[in-house]
């Protein structure tokens, strides 16, 4: 037995985004240990400030109510939302990834590859297309149907090239699925927004051997990152993606 298994809690709290949710909640029925799962709203990580105060509520929250060894995050960096948080009691757990789509793909590296051979990328998948309204002709028409509601057609028109100005970085939808909470419906929906908005359209099958590890206590430091009590996390300015802020490295 390794090390990481070794030290692996007895029991395990987790605390994800809703776009994990299905994934998260699929695999947890396996383990005994896991004794509490909370999921957070979509969209937090587009407020990085609004992020890590309602994570850090949580938390304080579960170590409060919940009695478990540590605490498992289903984020990653998060527009760096994850920066800053800390526990007070539990060991608190997180994977070395920029965003939830590492923890489909199941690990960085695949993550890091694909982003530099496919500059331009859009991802989507079960959760995301479920959780929020992805680029595409639907989305288009709810925002200029709103914005045609509140300011008249010529304001509309303006709002929506403002809008749609940040799709330009962007060539690729590709969809990543666990092959949980997946069906063809999704596929064809990312596949219909791809070529509404011009993109190509690719899909890749995900691993679900990061979050395996994660949910199982499989925590070696390549892929995870372990703060004990008190200590805070930070952006690294290497492949590990995070590191333990030395600010808070002795507490």
């Amino acid at each position: 037995m390794n090390a990481a298994h070794d030290m692996m809690p007895h029991r395990i709290a987790i605390i994800c985004c809703s776009v994990l949710r299905r994934e998260i909640e699929h695999f947890a029925q396996s383990y005994e240990h896991i004794v509490h799962i909370e999921t957070l709203e979509y969209g937090l990580h587009s407020e990085p400030d609004k992020l890590r105060t309602v994570l850090q509520e949580t938390i304080e929250r579960v170590e409060e109510t919940i009695d478990a060894d540590a605490i498992v995050l289903g984020y990653g960096l998060c527009s760096r939302g994850t920066e800053g948080i800390a526990s007070k009691r539990m060991k608190l757990v997180l994977t070395r990834a920029h965003d939830c789509i590492t923890l489909l793909l199941g690990s960085k590296e695949r993550y890091a590859q694909y982003s530099a051979d496919h500059p331009g990328t859009y991802w989507y998948s079960p959760g995301w297309n479920a959780e929020h309204l992805a680029p595409g002709k639907e989305r288009y028409e709810k925002y200029y149907q709103n914005y045609l509601d509140q300011y008249g057609e010529d304001n509309a028109k303006y709002l929506m090239e403002m809008e749609q100005q940040w799709l330009t970085s962007y060539q690729r939808a590709t969809y990543v699925d666990l092959g949980i909470g997946q069906t063809d419906d999704d596929v064809a929906y990312t596949r219909e927004c791809a070529d509404w908005l011009g993109w190509q359209f690719d899909q890749q099958h995900g691993d679900p051997a990061l979050i395996k590890a994660l949910l199982e206590g499989d925590w070696d430091e390549d892929r995870f990152l372990v703060l004990q009590p008190g200590q805070t996390m930070r952006l690294s300015s290497d492949d590990r993606v995070m590191e333990i802020d030395p600010k808070s490295q002795d507490k």
